[in-house]
This record gives structure tokens, sequence and C-alpha cells, in this order.
């Protein structure tokens, strides 16, 4: 793809950046903020790095979505079909612990690529308060469904 002008207020991408994500539940059903989905997605996302190239970093599991970041080894799977890979599996175990109808995901997903730690930590500052903010909690640490699995760091 030729260079051409960038606008003034984009900067490029690092390497491997940092992909902040959001993934919402069908229908928006509440059934993410439990034990048996924390522990399936961690298991899952603890096996990606070897499996597909994707790492996860921190993230927050909310009743109906989850909000992850995520960044790619350089022979990694495109983003959708790593996406489709860990929403495949956990789709298939919780449906079967939580003896819920399939789908678990709505198809499509919200991506973001960082540009910066400022960015990265803006970011986090925002998911951190989503159970204070939908009165879930009164402070962040108080939130069970949330952890790190890999420190990722610009």
């Amino acid at each position: 793809m030729p260079e051409g002008p960038r606008l003034p207020h984009l900067s490029p991408f690092p390497p491997n950046p940092i992909v902040y994500l959001t993934v919402v539940t069908a229908e928006r059903r509440p059934v993410l903020a439990c034990a048996a989905a924390s522990d399936s997605l961690r298991e899952i996302w603890s096996h990606s790095p070897g499996i597909d190239g994707w790492t996860v970093g921190r993230y927050v599991l909310m009743p109906d979505h989850v909000h992850l970041f995520a960044r790619a080894a350089p022979e990694a799977k495109p983003l959708a079909r790593w996406m489709q890979t860990w929403k495949s599996l956990s789709s298939r175990r919780l449906t079967r612990e939580l003896s819920l109808a399939p789908p678990l995901w709505q198809k499509d997903y919200f991506d973001r690529f960082l540009r910066s730690a400022d960015n990265y930590s803006e970011k986090w500052e925002y998911v951190v308060a989503n159970p204070v903010r939908k009165g879930l909690v009164r402070s962040p640490e108080a939130w069970p469904w949330q952890g790190v699995l890999e420190d990722l760091t610009f």
C-alpha cells in the first residue's frame, strides 16, 4: 500500500500493538459474572499464545460482556480467526456448564488498536471502573471477575 499523507492527529501503530476488545453475549444475557465463565475463559486464553499466537493481558468480565486487552505475536492467526476460535470453544463449554441455549456470543465484536501507553491506561481505567458505574461494587478492586494473564506493556 503506498504511503500517502497522514492526518496530523494519527500516529503510526507500534509493532504488535495491544488490541482492546469488547465482546457481548447473545441477547445480552447476564451469564458471564461467575466462576464457570471466569475459569473457562482464563483457561482458553492461557493456551492462546501457544496455539493461536495471541496473548491476553488484563480483562474484566461483566454480566453480559467482556473487555480484554490482547497482543498478537508476529506469526499469530488473524484477529478474526482468533476471536472465532475462543468464542467457539467458550460457547461449547459454557452452554453445557451453565445449561444455556446457544449461541453464547454475538457474532460481532468491538476492537480498537491502541497506539500508546497513555491510550492503554485510559482504556484500562474505563474498563476497570465498569462494575462500579453499573452499581455492582463500590470499588474496582471488589469486582471478583477480572484479572491479568500476562503483563502487556508498550
